[in-house]
């Protein structure tokens, strides 16, 4: 686990959490700043990617962690307030054990070290969590720790001009940390709908 940074995932699944139970069924069709995602696709994915995670950190390689998120639209399901707060708690739980954070594991279908996988959790809650917040019109206030993981995974994973989810949208350095990492992230920071 050299060089890994350790976090409670918790306080931000918990913000998406949070995020997702104040989305009206009325705004479920409205784009967001993921190219060919409605705000559906969106909690999708992010219901997807939860139980992903989850099983990544419990090395419990199988269809989920081996599925790749780009292979289809993700699909959301009709009980999707009542499934996604808990597998987003399950996600935080099971990165809560030292052990995820050690070792190999998949997620997306990649091999990868259990750091690096939870580096991956970290972003994608907190972009995902702004991709959410931005759709929907409402205010965020990421994790710091999970943010500062966040931007330290698309630093290093940004090659170039090209960052690990599209091309990075320059940002000034003496922007905010989150607009700094929604930039790396292939997002421009000043997106609305």
């Amino acid at each position: 686990m050299t060089g890994t940074t350790v976090i409670d995932l918790g306080p931000q699944a918990r913000i998406v959490a949070e995020l997702a139970e104040r989305v009206a069924d009325g705004q479920l069709a409205e784009s967001t700043p993921c190219p060919d995602y409605a705000v559906r696709h969106l909690l999708g994915h992010v219901a997807g990617l939860s139980v992903a995670f989850r099983d990544a950190a419990r090395k419990n390689l199988g269809t989920t962690t081996g599925h790749r998120p780009d292979a289809s639209l993700p699909v959301l399901g009709p009980e999707w307030r009542q499934e996604l707060p808990k597998a987003l708690d399950a996600l935080a739980e099971a990165w809560r054990d030292p052990s995820a954070w050690d070792g190999m594991t998949r997620a997306g279908g990649i091999d990868l070290p259990g750091g690096v996988a939870g580096a991956v959790a970290a972003d994608e809650l907190v972009v995902h969590g702004w991709d959410l917040a931005r759709a929907t019109g409402q205010e965020y206030v990421p994790d710091p720790a999970a943010l500062e993981v966040a931007y330290g995974f698309l630093r290093l994973a940004a090659a170039g001009d090209r960052g690990p989810f599209g091309p990075r949208v320059p940002v000034p350095e003496s922007a905010r940390l989150l607009d700094r990492a929604v930039g790396l992230s292939g997002r421009d920071p000043g997106w609305k709908p």
